[in-house]
């Protein structure tokens, strides 16, 4: 009697934990599917209508909204070329300074993890002035290089790539080391394809807050031909009014490339975050 009391109580309690997280999924994806389904609507309809549901489906949104603004495409090319840009740097970066902080001994080496740590903790808004003053004062403003190279280094990565690292035994160093290896071959031959996920990882978050980038792009640049898809969506709303379901429309265009860039990577990144999470301490 106890034993189906017990089994009874677990089942419930696997129950309402399961409707909990089916009730915290539904929350989280409810804006998106909102978003596609607006999207789909006549101006008057995703105005005005309680409704979820379009009465009538007008896929031909998606074209309107790509061809009304003239160089939509090029806000695509900008974003994706500056995504990846700052990727290539971060990575680049990011590696050789977690390496550095996690084999290599040199005075002070603690102190200055900790003072790059330190820097996460200062809001992005603060930098935004001295950095625009120092872009403007290279001549990089409304250039590529005011919009990559300020992002090409990230303390967070490196604080990620760090822990990964420590993870690495030691066995294979000295192993490497008698075989007449040097840090930067150990580094390439055998840390960095050990530390794919952790790489994929950094890789994903910062192509993320690259493709979402807002403010900065729209500080630093001035002309359409420059700017990045975020700031090229800013551009369908106007004094005029708001063309809510192009926008939406435009909006959703800008989201699928990352969707499915995570469902290509999703396992490296759910791995890359879980044994970080594991040998943090190490």
């Amino acid at each position: 009697m106890n034993l189906n009391r017990d089994r009874v109580r677990n089942l419930f309690g696997r129950l309402l934990i399961h409707l909990v997280l089916l009730a915290g999924v539904i929350w989280s994806i409810f804006p998106f599917v909102w978003m596609v389904f607006t999207s789909l609507k006549s101006y008057v309809e995703a105005a005005a209508s309680q409704s979820l549901l379009p009465t009538q489906w007008l896929f031909s949104n998606y074209l309107t909204a790509w061809n009304q603004v003239a160089v939509f495409p090029r806000y695509f090319a900008n974003t994706i070329f500056i995504a990846t840009s700052t990727v290539l740097g971060v990575l680049v970066t990011g590696t050789l300074a977690a390496y550095a902080f996690a084999r290599m001994q040199f005075p002070g080496r603690d102190v200055l993890f900790m003072l790059l740590l330190s820097t996460m903790m200062v809001p992005f808004e603060v930098t935004l002035v001295p950095n625009f003053i120092l872009m403007r004062y290279f001549g990089w403003i409304n250039h590529y290089q005011a919009l990559i190279i300020p992002w090409t280094a990230s303390a967070f990565s490196v604080f990620l790539l760090r822990q990964f690292f420590r993870s690495i035994p030691l066995d294979l160093y000295d192993a490497a080391v008698l075989d007449g290896a040097n840090h930067l071959q150990f580094l390439w031959s055998i840390v960095v394809p050990l530390s794919r996920p952790a790489l994929i990882t950094s890789a994903l978050l910062t192509f993320l807050g690259s493709w979402n980038a807002l403010m900065w792009p729209l500080l630093v640049t001035n002309t359409p031909q420059m700017r990045p898809i975020q700031v090229g969506i800013a551009s369908f709303i106007t004094d005029a009014g708001t063309q809510v379901q192009l926008l939406l429309a435009a909006v959703t265009i800008s989201v699928v490339p990352v969707i499915l860039l995570y469902l290509v990577l999703q396992r490296w990144f759910i791995e890359g975050i879980a044994t970080v999470g594991i040998h943090g301490g190490s």
